[in-house]
């Protein structure tokens, strides 16, 4: 198997919004959380979450053409999803710029849904309660409790170098990130325009 390119290949939110009015054969897959593409996403987009996509990385690529734009919240998780797509074959993917909300403060044609919090920002709002909590457990209960800090550190270094997130995957299950209706890996799929005989 050919190891994927490790340059990101960007498309700024601009070139985006120029692309979707001139390219039928354009791609948007948003590889999001179903409840986060539920509260905000680009029109036309097509919700893959990661999780689904990183499994059948190789049915998602079968379908598409070589005019596929890759979008999340902030690029980290879009550029996972373009490595696993390129080690299945697809490597003309792009990854947006600034993500979701960043084609929205562009101008680009967004649907808004009910309003939440992103998962990055829960991540962060999770891993430093944890360290604050354990550090005034260390202080006020006990010394061993401060090694809960120390976890979370070792977490999220491991989280940064791996490129992955063990902290959304919990989070991701709680109640206020599932959305309306749950996308299951065939229905998120089986949405996919079939675009791998178009000619970009």
């Amino acid at each position: 198997m050919t190891v994927p390119p490790t340059t990101v290949i960007a498309l700024e939110p601009e070139t985006l919004r120029s692309w979707v009015s001139q390219h039928e054969d354009l791609v948007v897959l948003d590889v999001r959380s179903a409840a986060e593409f539920e509260s905000l996403h680009i029109r036309g987009s097509y919700n893959v979450p990661l999780p689904h996509l990183a499994e059948h990385a190789d049915q998602v690529a079968e379908r598409l053409g070589s005019r596929v734009v890759l979008a999340c919240q902030s690029g980290a998780r879009a550029e996972q999803a373009r490595q696993r797509l390129a080690a299945a074959g697809l490597d003309t993917a792009y990854v947006l710029v600034g993500g979701v909300p960043g084609f929205a403060a562009a101008g680009g044609d967004v649907v808004r849904g009910s309003d939440r919090w992103a998962m990055e920002r829960q991540v962060r709002f999770a891993a430093g309660s944890l360290v604050v909590l354990g550090l005034l457990g260390g202080r006020f209960l006990s010394p061993h409790l401060r090694s809960l800090a120390g976890a979370i550190g070792t977490g999220l270094t491991f989280s940064a170098a791996t490129n992955t997130c063990a902290l959304s995957r919990v989070l991701a299950v709680l109640p206020w990130n599932r959305a309306t209706n749950e996308i299951t890996p065939t229905a998120a799929i089986a949405q996919l325009p079939d675009t791998s005989e178009q000619v970009a």
